[in-house]
């Protein structure tokens, strides 16, 4: 043991400082061109367009409208799979059943499926004369084309992240602590509730992070099962490509400036997330 610790004292055995080194350059400068600089680029843009037209193009009527689309119906999305999502991941991992690895297989299903893929899939299965929007149809509900069909789409894109994000935390619980709430006269729901949800409360907020922040910046599938009408069902990224083809680069420069500093305030709060729910590690 003492030999073990002179090691670790000995300057021979710490770990070398890696500015310097060459797997830290090359990590640096592949971050540079791959994030850094793009980022940079957007910005500048941004930053010739002048404040006040800035203000102008962000908060223009269909800018507004479009973040109302995107934002509230990514954050129902994600409430919504949070509660499923959390419902699957139990039974995954908790239950044993017939094709049990086909449908954990299934659940990254949006994660391999192009987004252009997903979208023609979900509007011929939801539009009136689709599989599920043809039963719906005669009640005057329709999901292809209108708001709800983005909500599916977003349901359909995010689902994996909750999943993902509390498997792992599952998996690694003791049941021993269950069995012990149990002998103590605890009920089913106290102890999920007091004992089960607790440390599951970071990784659900974390998954519901992720799958929202997938949901606001999700294009393909939404451009497809929607049908892109301003003050209807359009959302921030089909109108940057809108103004794109009508050669407004200001402001699809502008619409994309705000997405990507909404995009970073969502990635330091998953990051805190992420450390909170080490507490429970």
């Amino acid at each position: 043991m003492a030999v073990a610790q002179s090691n670790i004292q000995n300057p021979k055995f710490k770990i070398q400082n890696p500015k310097f080194s060459l797997p830290w350059g090359i990590t640096i400068g592949y971050l540079t061109i791959m994030l850094l600089l793009p980022v940079t680029a957007l910005l500048l843009q941004a930053s010739q367009v002048g404040l006040s037209e800035f203000w102008r193009i962000a908060t223009s009527p269909i800018a507004l409208s479009a973040y109302n689309v995107t934002f509230t119906t990514a954050l129902f999305a994600a409430a919504v799979n949070g509660g499923f999502g959390l419902l699957i991941a139990w039974v995954l991992v908790r239950y044993d059943f017939p094709l049990k690895r086909l449908m954990d297989a299934a659940i990254d299903l949006p994660f391999a499926l192009p987004t252009a893929v997903a979208g023609l899939t979900l509007a011929n299965v939801y539009s009136e004369n689709g599989w599920i929007g043809s039963l719906l149809a005669p009640f005057g509900i329709k999901i292809a084309f209108t708001r709800l069909g983005v909500l599916v789409a977003m349901l359909f894109i995010s689902l994996p992240f909750i999943v993902r994000a509390l498997q792992p935390v599952l998996q690694e619980m003791e049941h021993d602590i269950e069995e012990a709430a149990w002998s103590l006269g605890a009920s089913r729901f106290q102890t999920f509730w007091q004992v089960i949800f607790p440390p599951l409360f970071p990784a659900l907020l974390t998954g519901i992070a992720l799958g929202f922040s997938r949901a606001v910046g999700e294009y393909g599938s939404i451009v497809i099962v929607a049908s892109n009408i301003p003050f209807k069902d359009l959302i921030a990224s089909v109108l940057i490509f809108q103004r794109l083809e009508q050669y407004d680069y200001a402001g699809a420069t502008v619409i994309g400036t705000v997405l990507l500093l909404i995009s970073l305030l969502m990635l330091l709060a998953i990051n805190l997330l992420q450390a909170w729910g080490k507490r429970y590690q």
